[in-house]
């Protein structure tokens, strides 16, 4: 089963895509043009990108005086990308782009990740694009936004500092008013930044004629002292190379120096830097005729100190591309693992006859515990790749359908995210590990690509919001916003599969499973908030958020078989099936432990002495 196949079940049979063609937004649309972006995306992917994937995780970024060098299939595959149109595809018409459904676009961008995710798919340079669009003023849309959208400008975003890491509250990184006049620069209130920023994806390279950095930063107060946790944080634009109200470059360089390249796990075909913002290397003229001076230029985004509300906008929309490279990543090692075990001979058969060295091996994947290890793959892959399309699809509904459907999409997407981030993450790398696993000794090399897969997909846990910090967020605010009523909207949608599959012969025991589940998660929600002490509450937000994952692909992977069971006959259908069977019966049952804890407020975490360590 490849990519395309599972994701056209998806998308048409499964979430009825084609039934956005009705909205008036997509109504230049049918599946004949989805077909030709996935069509494409797909052809490019190939071409461009699986056949340079172990070339950029050997040729890793280097410097060359003050520039990066990228393998050359780096800029080629770039090039394609933008070319396709991608950039822009869910943008509206006047923007250049296509008014094509992001659930299309979130599809067709899997082939990329799925063939290297290292090259990558200019995920944040659309998402810095796409905030900037919300809450830039009309000269940064069209200076800035617009130039990243047509591949001329790539974006990022810098959020972390050495000191800081994920504790935005200590950010240090300092915006000062650039002269008297400051506030009238035609691109926005013109500051200069001083700090510096880690952990930055593609902050520094040579693909496209710049770079816009969006960068958080506190304003000083009137007494001189920047304003403590996150209420002081504002958001910049920073562009690397200075650049006039008419989009062109104007040859000065802005004073953001590339301090030193971070060297990682995986993921070595993407720079990642760490950037330095007004040392003085690059000195710029003040607003007139001002004397060049120290501090990189940046034009305020929004208001001040809504620099974390804004830079959310960005941040959400990649926690869903980080789920879907997970997932990406993880069929990849599922696709290889299961190649190799239907080829691999290796053993004889249990029994009487395995033990006869005259008769002949078999293959692995005759061997029930590698099935075992292929289902579970399966399972959490495709599963994953169900939910991220579903919250790709709850985009749509919150910027195309009627106001009730919409806010209750948001709703639901909120409570959905952290799960869309996280599960995938966990779940599709230990797919990785069982790629391996069934590999043997020969997975552990390089002489096969699924060691490489499970490198690059290690970095999903951390980045765009580590495990504890989406566990934090799922239990200590989604669940509750509102008062609850994003967990009833997703208890509302679990119950109508269960009472479908409740008729289905074959799904009924399965239904009883989740509702028993839905009841346990509900259950220890009260628990945990019980005494109203956070501490107590999130002690054990972890392994909350791994049953309530555990939960809500138990109940995407019932609504799949739901369709699955009507399809006619076949391997597909069967294989879609099975698994869904494997992850209730193998997987769903280890929420009652992980809930255990949660429920009793177990402190054996939060109590431990440090020096018992």
């Amino acid at each position: 089963m490849s990519l395309r196949a599972t994701l056209d079940f998806l998308l048409y049979d499964w979430l009825h895509a084609e039934d956005l063609t009705r909205r008036t937004r997509f109504t230049d649309h049918s599946r004949e043009t989805f077909d030709a972006v996935l069509d494409t995306c797909e052809r490019i992917a190939r071409e461009k990108y699986a056949p340079f994937n172990r070339t950029v995780d050997t040729e890793e970024p280097r410097l060359d005086g003050d520039k990066v060098i990228l393998p050359q299939a780096t800029h080629d595959a770039h090039r394609a990308y933008a070319e396709s149109g991608m950039l822009s595809a869910a943008q509206d018409y006047q923007e250049g782009g296509m008014q094509l459904p992001y659930t299309i676009e979130a599809a067709a961008n899997g082939f990329f990740g799925l063939a290297s995710v290292s090259i990558g798919s200019a995920l944040l340079t659309k998402g810095n694009a796409n905030l900037l669009l919300v809450h830039g003023t009309e000269m940064q849309k069209a200076v800035f936004a617009r130039n990243e959208l047509n591949g001329r400008f790539a974006g990022t975003m810098c959020l972390s500092e050495p000191q800081a890491g994920s504790s935005l509250s200590d950010i240090a990184t300092r915006a000062v008013p650039d002269g008297p006049d400051f506030e009238n620069d035609p691109l926005g209130p013109r500051y200069r930044l001083t700090g510096n920023k880690m952990w930055i994806s593609a902050g520094d390279h040579e693909l496209t004629e710049n770079i816009v950095h969006l960068v958080l930063a506190k304003i000083p107060g009137p007494d001189g002292k920047l304003i403590p946790g996150t209420r002081g944080i504002s958001l910049f634009i920073v562009p690397k190379k200075m650049v006039g109200t008419d989009g062109q470059l104007t040859g000065v360089r802005n004073d953001v120096a590339l301090a030193g390249l971070n060297h990682k796990l995986g993921w070595r075909g993407t720079t990642n830097t760490l950037l330095n913002f007004g040392e003085g290397r690059f000195p710029v003229p003040s607003t007139g005729a001002g004397q060049a001076q120290a501090g990189a230029v940046g034009y305020l985004v929004g208001r001040p100190h809504e620099g974390l509300r804004c830079m959310f906008h960005m941040m959400n929309e990649a926690r869903i591309g980080v789920g879907t490279a997970a997932v990406v990543l993880g069929l990849a090692g599922y696709y290889a693992s299961l190649d190799y075990a239907k080829n691999r001979p290796q053993g004889r058969p249990l029994g009487p006859a395995g033990k006869d060295p005259a008769q002949p091996q078999v293959r692995i994947i005759e061997h029930a515990d590698v099935k075992r290890m292929l289902l579970a793959q399966k399972s959490y892959c495709e599963g994953a790749l169900a939910l991220e399309l579903y919250c790709a699809r709850l985009v749509d509904e919150q910027h195309t359908a009627d106001p009730a459907v919409a806010d209750d999409a948001r709703l639901l997407l909120e409570v959905l995210t952290p799960i869309a981030k996280s599960w995938p993450s966990e779940w599709c790398l230990e797919a990785n590990s069982l790629a391996i696993q069934v590999h043997g000794g020969y997975g552990y090399t390089r002489d096969f690509p699924v060691e490489q897969y499970w490198r690059d997909n290690r970095l999903n846990m951390i980045h765009e919001g580590t495990h504890g910090i989406q566990a934090a967020d799922l239990l200590g605010r989604k669940v509750l916003m509102e008062d609850g009523k994003g967990l009833q909207l997703l208890a509302g949608r679990i119950n109508a599969t269960i009472e479908r599959a409740t008729n289905k012969p074959d799904l009924a025991a399965d239904a009883s499973a989740l509702a028993a589940a839905l009841q346990q998660v509900g259950a220890a929600t009260k628990a945990a908030w019980a005494t109203g002490v956070p501490g107590e509450a999130l002690a054990n937000a972890v392994p909350y958020m791994q049953a309530f994952g555990h939960m809500v692909l138990a109940w995407i992977w019932l609504d799949v078989a739901l369709v699955a069971a009507a399809a006619p006959a076949g391997a597909a259908r069967e294989g879609r099936l099975r698994a869904q069977r494997f992850f209730f019966h193998y997987e769903l049952p280890k929420i009652g432990a992980w809930l255990n804890v949660v429920s009793a407020r177990d402190p054996t975490c939060a109590d431990m002495p440090e020096e018992s360590f």
